[in-house]
């Protein structure tokens, strides 16, 4: 007889929690988007301060109220959007790793800025990967435990502590210097880099969606965020139906721009007037409505550039033990 498996059981599930690891790739063909963290930078940290593989598959808590009893001795990192974080009722650090006893109970309040936080485990959870990843996307109904939301008392089975090669002995508890912590506020500005499609889009429309403002709507997700501002024209209404990228910007009929995330569709037919770089992608994940937008155009090259220095600075920035 099998034994029942243990881990993290949930006893509130909050507003949208949901299993994440890096994501969902070379599906598209079966229409089956990438998923994968919303914020990826949050989401390396946390598995980088439990000593984890960055693609472990972590929780990704969605404004918060996520609430968890721990059924074995584990170390979790919580990083990201600022959620009150309490262990038994005692507040915790976010940024940090720290040591958790089986009966403890791990509550997570409401993100007052920014809009999602992860929870990752060291060793990871033991969950079994759909179409390669363990990746939520709740609209195509794959990864998670059952293709959905976290919900009340679903167990995320993991490994004791004492069972990991980082067992309690040779662990450490970590944390990410606060002056190396992400800074969530209510305006960001997104690079973007001009697509082929741009001929559509005059050089006068061009000039006013990079010189304007744009506010995020009362309509945004992890599929994408549609933005309101100055409407911008390109000088058709569609294009037959293509692949779309991650961080695409995609020009609808009423002009107002969407920029499309990780659980977008894999092929649309708007014309787009760029793309956002990831990093960007990950900062706007972290808006909510009301936030306010600029672009700013940038070239293949400079994307790279900032991309390749990106991973420098967090490949190079250490962790502190304490």
């Amino acid at each position: 007889m099998n034994q029942k498996a243990q881990g993290l059981q949930v006893t509130h599930a909050g507003v949208l929690s949901l299993l994440q690891d890096a994501g969902r790739f070379g599906a598209f063909s079966l229409g089956l988007t990438n998923g994968g963290p919303a914020d990826s930078h949050a989401f390396y940290w946390a598995n980088r301060l439990c000593g984890n593989e960055l693609n472990t598959a972590a929780i990704e808590i969605n404004l918060g109220g996520l609430s968890l009893i721990a059924q074995v001795d584990c170390l979790i990192a919580v990083t990201g959007a600022p959620m009150p974080l309490s262990i038994n009722g005692r507040p915790q650090s976010l940024w940090c790793s720290f040591f958790v006893k089986a009966g403890d109970n791990i509550t997570l309040g409401y993100a007052s800025q920014g809009v999602r936080a992860y929870l990752a485990i060291a060793g990871g959870f033991d969950v079994k990967p759909s179409f390669g990843s363990v990746s939520t996307v709740c609209r195509e109904s794959v990864g998670g435990l059952k293709g959905e939301k976290l919900q009340e008392n679903d167990i995320l089975p993991c490994h004791a502590l004492s069972d990991l090669s980082q067992n309690r002995a040779k662990a450490k508890q970590l944390l990410l210097a606060e002056n190396d912590q992400p800074k969530y506020t209510n305006e960001i500005t997104l690079h973007t880099m001009l697509s082929y499609q741009q001929k559509h889009f005059s050089s006068t429309e061009k000039r006013m969606f990079f010189s304007g403002e744009y506010e995020v709507s009362t309509r945004w997700d992890r599929m994408g965020y549609r933005l309101t501002g100055r409407a911008i024209k390109a000088d058709i209404e569609g294009i037959l139906s293509e692949g779309i990228c991650y961080g695409a910007v995609q020009v609808p009929a009423d002009g107002q721009p969407i920029v499309l995330l990780n659980d977008r569709q894999t092929i649309g037919g708007y014309p787009k007037v760029g793309a956002v770089i990831s990093q960007d992608c990950a900062k706007l994940s972290q808006l909510r409505q009301g936030g306010k937008v600029r672009f700013e155009p940038i070239s293949m090259s400079q994307a790279d550039n900032m991309f390749h220095l990106n991973l420098a600075r967090f490949n190079q920035t250490s962790l502190k033990a304490y």
